[in-house]
């Protein structure tokens, strides 16, 4: 299982660069609109800010743009039935899991709406959600249940660590 997740991070690894660039030039736009809106009263959220953009970039391209339009189809509804078939379905299920892990992280690091592991997992569901729907909009990915469960998982995962890195920086009720 670990040869094919192997394999399958170096495939995606020539898309980084053109990533990177394309979440630094949204950072920048996002930053300079807000810049002028706020007056540059909170310039300690750009790193994270920045980091969440190139990441949102890097998982974008992974799940479109690094695949031809109409070559997947179709929709797997059952629960767990990508689990346990063979060692590359379950790198596939484990490649899911680590793929949202910077989600969970960066999203309350960025946006301080999201602390709290209820909101930031939702965004987590909802965000892969919106990304097996267009998948199956657009032909790029099979619409699979496991998939956004085991995003959402990953986006919890990483919730866990940002409250391990940042302790007191649980959202206050």
């Amino acid at each position: 299982m670990l040869k094919y997740i192997y394999q399958d991070l170096l495939s995606v690894v020539r898309f980084l660069p053109g990533a990177v660039a394309m979440g630094a030039i949204v950072s920048a736009a996002v930053f300079l609109a807000a810049d002028k809106m706020r007056r540059g009263k909170r310039r300690a959220l750009m790193l994270p800010m920045i980091l969440f953009w190139i990441y949102l970039s890097v998982m974008l391209i992974i799940t479109f743009f690094s695949r031809e339009s109409g070559v997947r189809q179709g929709m797997d509804l059952e629960l767990f039935s990508t689990w346990g078939i063979n060692e590359r379905n379950n790198a596939y299920v484990v490649e899911n899991v680590l793929l949202f892990i910077p989600y969970g992280f960066l999203s309350p690091w960025a946006f301080k709406r999201l602390r709290g592991i209820f909101r930031c997992g939702a965004v987590g569901f909802l965000t892969s959600l919106g990304i097996e729907f267009l998948q199956l909009a657009t032909r790029r990915g099979y619409f699979q249940i496991d998939d956004i469960l085991t995003n959402t998982l990953g986006t919890i995962i990483g919730y866990l660590l940002f409250l391990i890195c940042f302790p007191g920086a649980q959202r206050k009720r």
